[in-house]
């Protein structure tokens, strides 16, 4: 049996070659814009496993999902802005440090305190990333004084949720 590494791995390289020259004439001509809406698509259909508790259907469709993300990492690998890596990083990294109960020395005995010390950690990036005035969610990616409360909140979210 594989390791859980050697299965993405796996994983991975399938995807790869699939991108490649002879592979999938489908998913070599696919791009960041045509694969957005089976990214929708996928993460509706784990979100309906999840409802219906189908635990059986579950596995296959985050298979879906995570598929969705190697397809945009191996894109992105090919013109050079990221790849999987800088994703399994990138993750690594934010759930080390949103957990400093846990990887540090912050105390957190409750749930609530978790989500407490996490709100204040989410503050605190946000003042990294858009200056000093950018405190709560309603001030991200907006300049100072400009704040909405929908700003936090991604456009292309479903206008009923």
């Amino acid at each position: 049996m594989s390791t859980t590494g050697e299965r993405f791995e796996r994983a991975v390289a399938i995807m790869e070659r699939l991108r490649a020259p002879g592979g999938c004439p489908w998913d070599r001509e696919q791009t960041f814009d045509s694969i957005k809406p089976y990214t929708l698509e996928e993460t509706y259909e784990v979100l309906e496993a999840i409802d219906n508790r189908d635990w059986d259907e579950l596995p296959g469709e985050l298979g879906d999902l995570l598929l969705q993300v190697l397809f945009y990492s191996e894109m992105a690998k090919e013109q050079g802005t990221f790849s999987i890596d800088d994703v399994l990083d990138g993750l690594s990294r934010k759930l080390v440090d949103r957990h400093p109960h846990v990887f540090g020395n912050t105390k957190a005995d409750t749930a609530a305190d978790v989500k407490r010390n996490w709100e204040a950690l989410k503050t605190e990036e946000r003042k990294k990333r858009f200056g000093e005035n950018a405190g709560s969610a309603e001030d991200e990616g907006k300049p100072a004084g400009s704040a909405s409360i929908l700003a936090g909140i991604s456009s292309s979210m479903p206008a009923l949720l």
